[in-house]
């Protein structure tokens, strides 16, 4: 609620707040002021900062089917992905700010960058990866724009969208431990049946510096995250970059060798200074995606359970943020609604279109925004101004060459970490909907695939509800849902029953 007193301060000092700026984004009548606007705008742009290195950790370490790297590479290019990245949002947060008029910044989401790299690239070429995700943006668009967007998001029983959530931050986690070398997988001739064990060795030990930079920056990340600090995850990251470059100064460690002889060296970048610090941006990564080009690799039927999985990820994740961002704000309205809804789900949905068609993963509404809206941002000015910083972050793109995998997974494992604080709100004395909501979270690390987690879940609850005789209380899109997942589940079987493969 707007404080008579803040209103009357704000009005009573017209040069504060320039005529046209107070009537486009309503300053004055949301109890706010310039200031407090681009207070919120760097709170929100320090808060959620860290997706310009941890994005490019995800999406540009992995290669594709073909061997290739985004940007077409032998290697992976963690500044060309970091560019791209801190563009795509800068333009698109912008854009809220202006179009939607509320203080909500988008970047590429965690969880569908994970599901993009490890469930989609490795069958498929990167460029037509991204042309999926521009094909799920365009799709959501269209549900927005029809209105069939609410139906779709009614269909979906509550307790399985946290699910999906909590499992991807377990599969989040569960990559941060592996890329730090905090957990190893273990090599076919190791003699164990176990598939991974702790430490550099495999042995239950842990050894090597980088390891220990690891669990000290996880420590101090952790710490940061209990005490509230605002930009802990950024901070983390940073402070433990620091120390991997003083570590690596010092103990000369270099990295991990692909003969294995060097096992406690670094993974990915050794930390040393960069020669460059700011350069101009290379954004040759935007425009390199295929629309089609997935369907002529996997088939149709594969390419499209693909497209539904990625909205159905950025589908609900975007519903929540906005719903729990925008009572923070009190721009939630008497019946439930937040103001502009429409024109906020158009501008999240053509994010989604707009990310896979840069090459850096769809973008959606953070989360993190609600760091601004603590600070005061009321309105889409505090939206144009982390906008702005985020575009200023590109010229320094360099910088993320020198995190290693150890400075930077801490903060891959306290993102799994909030993820998973949502499993609160599933009731797991309901056994309908628990079991369902278990196989769901626990098979996207167990399996390595966000896919099968989703599959999984959907299958199972309709099957647990048909055998208790409550078919009917199953949405009709549950079951197209569930028919779709049986399909991609018995693909081959089916391909070889019709003769195809």
């Amino acid at each position: 609620m707007v404080r008579a007193c803040d209103s009357a301060r704000v009005n009573a000092n017209p040069m504060k707040t320039p005529d046209f700026l107070d009537r486009y984004f309503s300053i004055s009548a949301r109890g706010s002021s310039v200031g407090q606007e681009v207070r919120g705008g760097f709170a929100t742009f320090f808060t959620m900062a860290y997706i310009v290195v941890l994005n490019p950790l995800i999406i540009g370490t992995v290669a594709d089917k073909t061997g290739q790297f985004l940007g077409d590479g032998k290697n992976p290019s963690i500044a060309l992905v970091a560019a791209a990245t801190a563009f795509v949002a800068g333009i698109l947060t912008i854009v809220m700010g202006v179009f939607g008029r509320v203080p909500f910044a988008l970047a590429t989401g965690l969880g569908l960058n994970a599901f993009l790299a490890f469930g989609i690239a490795s069958q498929m070429s990167w460029e037509d990866a991204m042309g999926l995700v521009v094909l799920e943006g365009i799709v959501i668009a269209i549900l927005v724009v029809t209105g069939f967007r609410v139906a779709v998001f009614h269909a979906i029983p509550a307790q399985l969208k946290t699910a999906i959530s909590v499992g991807i931050g377990l599969f989040i986690a569960l990559i941060g431990f592996v890329d730090a070398g905090f957990v190893r997988r273990m090599p076919d001739a190791s003699g164990t049946t176990v598939p991974v064990k702790l430490g550099a060795l495999g042995n239950g030990s842990l050894t090597g510096w980088p390891t220990l930079v690891f669990v000290v920056g996880l420590l101090v990340t952790a710490f940061l995250v209990a005490r509230r600090v605002k930009g802990a995850i950024l901070l983390g990251i940073v402070g433990t970059t620091v120390l991997a470059v003083i570590v690596e100064a010092i103990g000369k460690i270099g990295p991990q060798t692909p003969d294995g002889s060097n096992p406690n060296g670094w993974s990915l970048n050794v930390p040393t200074w960069p020669k460059n610090f700011i350069e101009l941006p290379d954004l040759s990564l935007l425009g390199q995606f295929s629309l089609f080009g997935s369907f002529a690799k996997i088939g149709g039927l594969a390419a499209v359970m693909f497209v539904f999985t990625l909205m159905l990820a950025d589908f609900f994740d975007t519903m929540g943020t906005i719903v729990g961002v925008g009572r923070q704000a009190n721009l939630v309205q008497e019946d439930g609604t937040v103001e502009r809804t429409k024109e906020i789900l158009l501008v999240d949905s053509l994010a989604a279109a707009a990310g896979g068609a840069a090459g850096v993963s769809s973008n959606t509404t953070y989360i993190e925004s609600a760091a601004g809206v603590g600070e005061g941002a009321r309105t889409g000015l505090a939206s144009i101004v982390t906008g702005v910083l985020f575009l200023l972050a590109m010229f320094f793109a360099p910088l993320t060459e020198i995190v290693p995998f150890e400075a930077a997974t801490p903060a891959l494992v306290v993102v799994g970490f909030l993820m998973m604080t949502q499993v609160k709100e599933i009731d797991f004395s309901d056994f309908e909907t628990a079991i369902p909501a278990f196989l769901t979270i626990v098979l996207m690390p167990f399996t390595y695939s966000i896919t099968a987690g989703i599959g999984a879940g959907f299958v199972s609850y309709i099957a647990i509800k048909a055998f208790r005789g409550k078919a009917r209380d199953l949405h009709p899109l549950m079951w197209l849902v569930g028919a779709l997942f049986v399909v991609y589940f018995a693909l081959e079987p089916i391909k070889s029953l019709l003769g195809l493969s």
